[in-house]
């Protein structure tokens, strides 16, 4: 090998052991916090193990910490041990699996009822927004994932289940029974408020509520109606897909909102005006009962400024949730993306708010925002009415949206 030869593989060798190490160092520091935090994880373990006052069950105290894990991250977020995710799969692979009508979120370290279903055992049982489950089939839900909860609230229909309940007002538990019942897809409430306007009332925003939407505005029209009003409120499940596609039924242009996350490009939903059906004014009604796809639907119409949002903060938790199993048999329920207002900021985060802050005739009287109302402590909540809201004149919230459309400035869009 003549001299430039070796010189050549030299350099070329160089190289390679250059670019090796470069992307070991990368590669290191990419990762470096997770595996400090494993360290610092596996020293817990090991003074639990070693100087705990008695010794310890290992297996209860690692799953624990990761349900603890999942949770400090969102209230949607949620481990499942493997005999909890086997249960989960043979559940929702059984289509006679019945529920209770509960849509639930965490707050305050409990388990809280953001709102329910109408005509479900948990409505006629008394329970309403703002509720706290203290116990789930006699496990308290301090120690319990929202994912948890709902695994073991749904189950063989006629079947019950107890729940420890503080009721607003209270601060010691009340056990409550309830049965599982196979529920009926919720219909769609329409009101005609007066003779210019139509109210609709969304108890959820499953798939085709889009086409049912679209053919009511149509019917409207013929009927002479001039305003609607979309009530929003103890709206707590659906999709976001459904929500976006109401929302162009009403906005002509525009971004209706976003959703992006670490590993989720983004996703911009925007306003195609060939499919507007309803170009008169328009407000929309919500509080701290309106969650998930309802929130997504109320952001979009904020974001483009098509209609006015009347009532209270909106709860916070339009978020995108992705099931990821386990090598041992356990899954996450991971948050992977998140819906943004137009200011940039996610939804799970701020929830959505009102452009009129509006009390409900219960809160009247009482200092803070409606999002401040769901989320306090057991024993400092003040008793709604139980079941749907009612739409009347005595409905604050209707009143002032029905006010701000019939100003005189209000204009059709």
């Amino acid at each position: 090998m003549n001299r430039f030869m070796r010189f050549g593989v030299l350099i070329l060798s160089i190289l390679i052991v250059g670019w090796v190490g470069i992307g070991h160092v990368m590669g290191r520091t990419a990762n470096d916090k997770a595996y400090k935090s494993l360290v610092v994880y596996s020293e817990v373990l090991q003074k639990i193990q070693q100087d705990y006052v008695d010794e310890p069950n290992m297996h209860l105290v690692t799953a624990g910490s990761l349900h603890g894990l999942l949770e400090s991250l969102d209230s949607e977020s949620s481990y499942l041990t493997p005999r909890e995710y086997t249960e989960y799969k043979q559940k929702s692979a059984n289509p006679s699996i019945a529920e209770t009508g509960l849509n639930l979120s965490k707050r305050s370290g409990y388990i809280i009822v953001t709102s329910v279903l109408p005509e479900s055992s948990a409505e006629k049982a008394g329970l309403h927004s703002g509720d706290f489950l203290e116990s789930v089939g006699g496990f308290t839900t301090r120690e319990m994932s929202v994912g948890q909860a709902k695994n073991l609230l749904a189950g063989q229909p006629g079947t019950g289940i107890k729940v420890g309940v503080i009721r607003r007002g209270k601060t010691q538990p009340e056990e409550v029974d309830l049965v599982r019942d196979k529920l009926t897809p919720a219909k769609l409430i329409v009101q005609r408020v007066d003779n210019d306007t139509l109210a609709l009332r969304f108890p959820t925003l499953d798939v085709g509520r889009a086409d049912e939407v679209r053919n009511r505005l149509l019917e409207a029209q013929k009927q002479g109606v001039s305003r609607v009003i979309l009530d929003l409120r103890d709206c707590g499940r659906g999709s976001a897909n459904e929500s976006v596609a109401i929302a162009r039924l009403f906005v002509p242009g525009g971004t209706l909102t976003t959703l992006k996350g670490q590993t989720v490009s983004e996703q911009v939903f925007a306003a195609e005006p060939s499919k507007v059906i309803w170009k008169g004014p328009v407000s929309v009604l919500m509080d701290g009962t309106t969650t998930g796809a309802a929130e997504v639907l109320a952001a979009s119409l904020a974001n483009t400024k098509r209609g006015d949002l009347v009532g209270d903060r909106s709860f916070g938790l339009a978020s995108e949730q992705k099931l990821i199993p386990m090598d041992d048999g356990a899954a996450l329920f991971l948050t992977v993306a998140n819906y943004y207002n137009a200011d940039g900021k996610s939804i799970l985060e701020e929830g959505v708010t009102p452009t009129e802050v509006v009390r409900a005739a219960a809160d009247s009287n009482e200092d803070g925002d409606g999002a401040e109302e769901v989320t306090a402590t057991p024993g400092n909540q003040k008793e709604p009415a139980a079941g749907p809201r009612p739409l009347s004149a005595e409905d604050p919230v209707l009143h002032k949206a029905l006010e701000l459309l019939k100003a005189p400035a209000k204009k059709a869009a």
